[in-house]
Formats: structure tokens, C-alpha cells, sequence
């Protein structure tokens, strides 16, 4: 079985063919195909260590773009009746590696 480390959204994730991922946002519709670039790849007779990347790119499919879970932000101060709350959801990608 093929593994590779690629770089999505500024982040390294180590992945094989099927590997479903949710990741930060990817620009991209549902459906859509895209590539990532690989800075290693092995197997269980190989291995490729890129400097910094290796020549190939493993392609991925986007499952769906929607918001993750909600982050609360509190802002308060005693003694002066000072409460600030919001909140905020961050956009995700779900992504299926379909090859390596």
C-alpha cells in the first residue's frame, strides 16, 4: 500500500488511496479534482523523501465545503460591566485521496 505526506492548506497530512480528510478551506467546488504536492512517498519496499518535494502530486476529490464546529470568544473585564460574546465557524473542506 502506497503512503504519501502532501501539504494541504499549509498543513502535512499523511494519507493513502481512501483516506478521507477535513481539512481548513480548499478552494474548489463539490466534486471537483484536485492535486497536492507530495514531500514523501513510501511503501514496504520504497521510500522517496522530496528536497523539499517530490516531482509528483497525489490527486484528491472534494467530498463537501461546509463550517466546522462553533469557537466561542469571551472578552470580560470586572468591576466595569465590560462582556463582550461572538463566535465564529470556520470554513472546512472534506477531501478523498483517490490516488497517490
Amino acid at each position: 500500500m502506497q503512503h504519501a505526506v502532501i501539504v494541504v492548506a499549509g498543513k502535512q497530512y499523511l494519507v493513502q488511496a481512501g483516506t478521507k480528510l477535513t481539512t481548513d478551506h480548499v478552494a474548489g467546488k463539490a466534486g471537483e479534482t484536485v492535486e497536492f504536492p507530495k514531500l514523501l512517498s513510501f511503501d514496504e519496499s520504497a521510500q522517496q523523501i522530496g528536497t523539499p518535494k517530490l516531482t509528483g502530486t497525489a490527486k484528491g476529490k472534494i467530498v463537501s465545503q461546509g463550517l466546522g464546529d462553533k469557537v466561542m470568544v469571551v472578552k470580560f473585564k470586572r468591576k466595569v460591566r465590560y462582556r463582550r460574546k461572538s463566535g465564529y465557524r470556520t470554513p472546512q473542506t472534506v477531501l478523498e485521496i483517490t490516488a497517490v
